[in-house]
């Protein structure tokens, strides 16, 4: 009986099906060797150990860290035979081994990043001072999404806060970051800063706000952007990148918004100050009429021209007198208003009313809620709660 015949393309296919059943992904540690970009697209490179060397393969765009030679790291993909009949690895995914490896790769990419202009101090913007609207990038679940927001509303209240909630850490992390990012930017309205921020970790947990994409990101945003990651230790490239770091995600919200206290004393130290200039300026203006009234009182018995010139100056001075009188009495009452426009509860006294929905975001359209939803109705004297009936 004579054995079946197939042709090499088959034998190849059958390796690779068969490959595919036993290993659909696996995950290989060993240490990079002649690693190489071809064409800009295409990364391959060997990964060895004491006794064997295994081709791998892998896309450009997910060189999320720099590699080079030496370098000891985890692949995850699938094996195969190409077309060539060599026995290949593709990557999909890959991660460095080991902290010390970590440091090294970040290394690398600071001081590519750093010599691009990257992190240049020239680049970075100011952070608005009075933000109206702000864009939080973190994860929601996080204890630095709640610490952050509550800093943020007992400082200053009224800033409206878009949250985009995304993975902090793992695979997936850098990419959902970058769209975060992206979303913010292309906003018909976008906020006014944008915020991203991470608790505390260890540098593997803290590896993707140091990705090239996102750092790149980061340093691309149209938009002033804030970045606290980690303690006050941590240093991501991220951090260099924004236009400016926080120490901590709860220094992050000192630092995009004024504590309300600190203004209302400003704003009462520079009406004291204006007061204190105004009575000066009366002062010197009643001196200088005291001044008047006795030259006139010596020259009464000077010719009558002198007499009348005095007369007119004496009068002249008293009239700028009141006018500045006038003027400081205007500024005075414009900034007690601005005063009086600085506390909230101005507003809500004036029969306004400030209406969140039980997850605590502000309601602005009816056709955001739901029956029987419950909200929470802010007023001047107190809160209420209630349902929505109908909507």
């Amino acid at each position: 009986m004579n054995p079946q015949v197939i042709s090499v393309t088959e034998f190849v296919s059958i390796i690779n099906e068969t490959l595919g059943f036993a290993y659909p992904q696996v995950t290989v540690e060993g240490e990079i060797s002649g690693f190489n970009v071809n064409r800009g697209k295409f990364v391959f490179f060997d990964l060895k150990d004491e006794d064997n060397t295994l081709s791998c393969f892998m896309m450009i765009h997910q060189l999320k860290l720099p590699l080079e030679d030496g370098m000891k790291v985890r692949v995850t993909g699938s094996p195969k035979v190409t077309k060539f009949s060599k026995f290949s690895f593709t990557v999909r995914e890959y991660e460095l081994a080991g902290e010390g490896e970590l440091k090294r790769a970040l290394e690398l990419l600071r001081k590519k990043l750093e010599g691009e202009g990257l992190f240049d101090p020239a680049r970075k913007r100011p952070i608005p001072q009075f933000p109206r609207r702000l864009g939080l990038i973190t994860s929601a679940a996080s204890a630095a999404y709640a610490d952050f927001t509550k800093i943020l509303g007992a400082r200053w209240g009224g800033v409206e806060v878009l949250v985009a909630d995304v993975s902090v850490q793992g695979a997936k992390a850098p990419d959902e970051i970058v769209g975060a990012l992206e979303y913010f930017n292309h906003l018909a309205d976008p906020p006014d800063v944008l915020v991203l921020i991470r608790g505390g970790g260890s540098l593997e947990d803290l590896a993707a706000f140091s990705t090239e994409p996102v750092a790149r990101a980061v340093a691309a945003s149209r938009t002033p952007i804030v970045v606290g990651v980690g303690h006050e230790v941590d240093f991501s490239l991220a951090d260099y990148a924004a236009d400016l770091r926080a120490a901590t995600p709860t220094d992050a919200a000192r630092l995009v918004v004024p504590d309300r206290r600190e203004v209302a004393a400003r704003v009462e130290h520079l009406a004291n100050q204006s007061e204190a200039a105004l009575q000066a300026a009366v002062a010197a203006r009643a001196r200088r009429a005291d001044r008047a009234t006795s030259q006139l009182e010596a020259y009464l018995r000077r010719p009558r021209e002198r007499v009348q010139n005095l007369e007119s100056t004496f009068w002249r001075n008293l009239d700028q007198l009141a006018a500045r009188r006038t003027l400081a009495a205007a500024r005075t009452e414009a900034l007690e208003r601005i005063l009086r426009g600085l506390d909230p509860k101005a507003v809500l006294n004036r029969g306004y009313a400030i209406v969140r929905d039980d997850s605590g975001r502000l309601l602005r359209d009816p056709a955001t809620t739901r029956a029987n939803q419950a909200i929470a109705i802010q007023l001047a004297r107190g809160p209420l709660e209630a349902k929505v009936t109908k909507n």
